[in-house]
């Protein structure tokens, strides 16, 4: 059984303003994809009944929230026992900018426990025994199922580029800030990134500038190769023998329709920090679930109580040091792009795991989510098994359309090629 069928919100909204197709019309198509593929996949934690066009540029869109953000008109849950029937009062700012825009909120997307580690129910649509990736499973795998256009969720350490990587979309990470927090449940509010999965580069760039109204757009016309730097890093060994191969494959190809490509070293003071961000997390998540941790700590699962109570011994000063350290790596990662336009990484390791008792390893995300640095998954092929393998682009922090374009340019010659 494949589930595999992202739609792209782009052609859905160009063909809606053509008037070659209605927007009810775009939504039936969705929620049929829902009631084929849902008990399946498992990507809502509930799912709204009644999917009704709305007037705006995004109309006819439908979108699937992590179950993160507060929405007025549906419980959020966090992914936790703690809130199974939390009703919020209003909507997150976030939510707010989709339906101002005419989006239609598909319902709440599964994360994993208040989007730390411990998996929820989904499933990755290419093969169900294997991870969707985490914390934005359900956001990743229902654009990746054609349950709905588009999605939102959160990174902390890799979980947007991560999920993309494994369900075979386009994840696009923002620089930090660049979209509200207000209305989110934080566990790390240094970290804390919103982001958007769509089928394409192209997709999420269409629904991060309408809603912003940012000039975020990808262009064809815009056919320069960019310049691509590879970045050589002590992890490098930690990738498979696949990925590895996608990514020499790449950068052949990449050569091939005119870009520069380069190795980059990365700074001393960028790699001391990769340590500084599980001091950053542990401390603040602490912090974030203090309330949780005094009222109702039985109801933590197993893994994030330990978590917690670990995280606990972090002092103070330890965690001031680790914010002094990412600050520093913040000003020398601007070294990185002095001979190129972006850099080209794994988004993960290898495939998605073949388990469900984890999300996978977001061991080539955690840094740059540190660095606040904008990342979009690009879809670079597929392994033996027929899964996914992902590799992203990343761009200095607040240059958000040049890692789009980048990311945008190089899937055009992958399916040229």
């Amino acid at each position: 059984m494949i589930c595999y069928a992202p739609v792209s919100a782009l052609a859905t909204a160009q063909e809606i303003a053509a008037g070659r197709l209605t927007a009810q019309a775009a939504l039936d198509h969705c929620a049929q994809r829902v009631e084929n593929h849902e008990q399946h996949v498992q990507a809502f934690q509930q799912a709204l009944i009644s999917w009704d066009p709305q007037e705006g540029p995004l109309s006819g869109i439908a979108v699937g929230i992590k179950d993160v953000f507060d929405t007025y008109d549906m419980p959020t849950t966090y992914g936790s026992a703690i809130y199974e029937t939390h009703q919020p009062a209003i909507d997150s700012t976030l939510a707010t900018m989709l339906r101002k825009c005419g989006a239609t909120i598909a319902g709440k997307t599964v994360t994993t426990e208040f989007a730390w580690f411990t998996p929820g129910k989904t499933r990755n649509p290419h093969n169900l025994e294997h991870t969707p990736g985490g914390s934005s499973s359900g956001s990743a795998a229902g654009v990746a199922a054609g349950f709905f256009p588009a999605a939102i969720g959160t990174q902390t350490g890799g979980s947007i580029i991560r999920p993309a990587a494994f369900c075979g979309v386009s994840g696009y990470k923002p620089s930090f800030r660049l979209f509200p927090t207000l209305g989110l449940k934080h566990f790390s509010w240094s970290l804390d990134t919103i982001g958007f999965f769509a089928a394409k580069a192209e997709d999420n760039a269409f629904i991060a500038s309408t809603c912003s109204k940012r000039d975020l757009h990808v262009s064809n016309s815009d056919g320069s190769a960019p310049k691509i730097g590879i970045l050589e890093s002590p992890i490098d060994d930690l990738m498979s023998a696949e990925m590895a191969k996608a990514i020499e494959q790449l950068r052949s190809q990449a050569q091939t329709k005119g870009a520069s490509v380069i190795e980059v070293q990365s700074p001393p003071a960028v790699e001391e920090a990769r340590e500084a961000h599980a001091i950053i997390q542990g401390y603040e998540a602490v912090l974030a679930l203090a309330h949780e941790s005094r009222t109702t700590p039985d109801l933590f699962s197993k893994e994030l109580a330990e978590y917690l109570t670990e995280s606990g011994e972090i002092t103070a000063p330890q965690y001031d040091d680790a914010r002094r350290t990412a600050n520093h790596a913040r000003k020398a990662s601007r070294q990185l792009f002095e001979d190129c336009d972006v850099l080209l990484l794994p988004s993960a390791p290898s495939s998605a795991p073949a388990t469900l008792a984890s999300t996978g390893d977001s061991v080539f995300n955690r840094l740059w989510t540190l660095l606040g640095m904008p990342c979009v998954n690009v879809l670079a092929g597929f392994d033996q098994k027929g899964l996914p393998l992902g590799v992203q682009i990343i761009a200095p922090f607040g240059q958000d359309k040049k890692a789009l374009q980048a990311a945008h340019w190089l899937e055009n010659i992958i399916s040229t090629s």
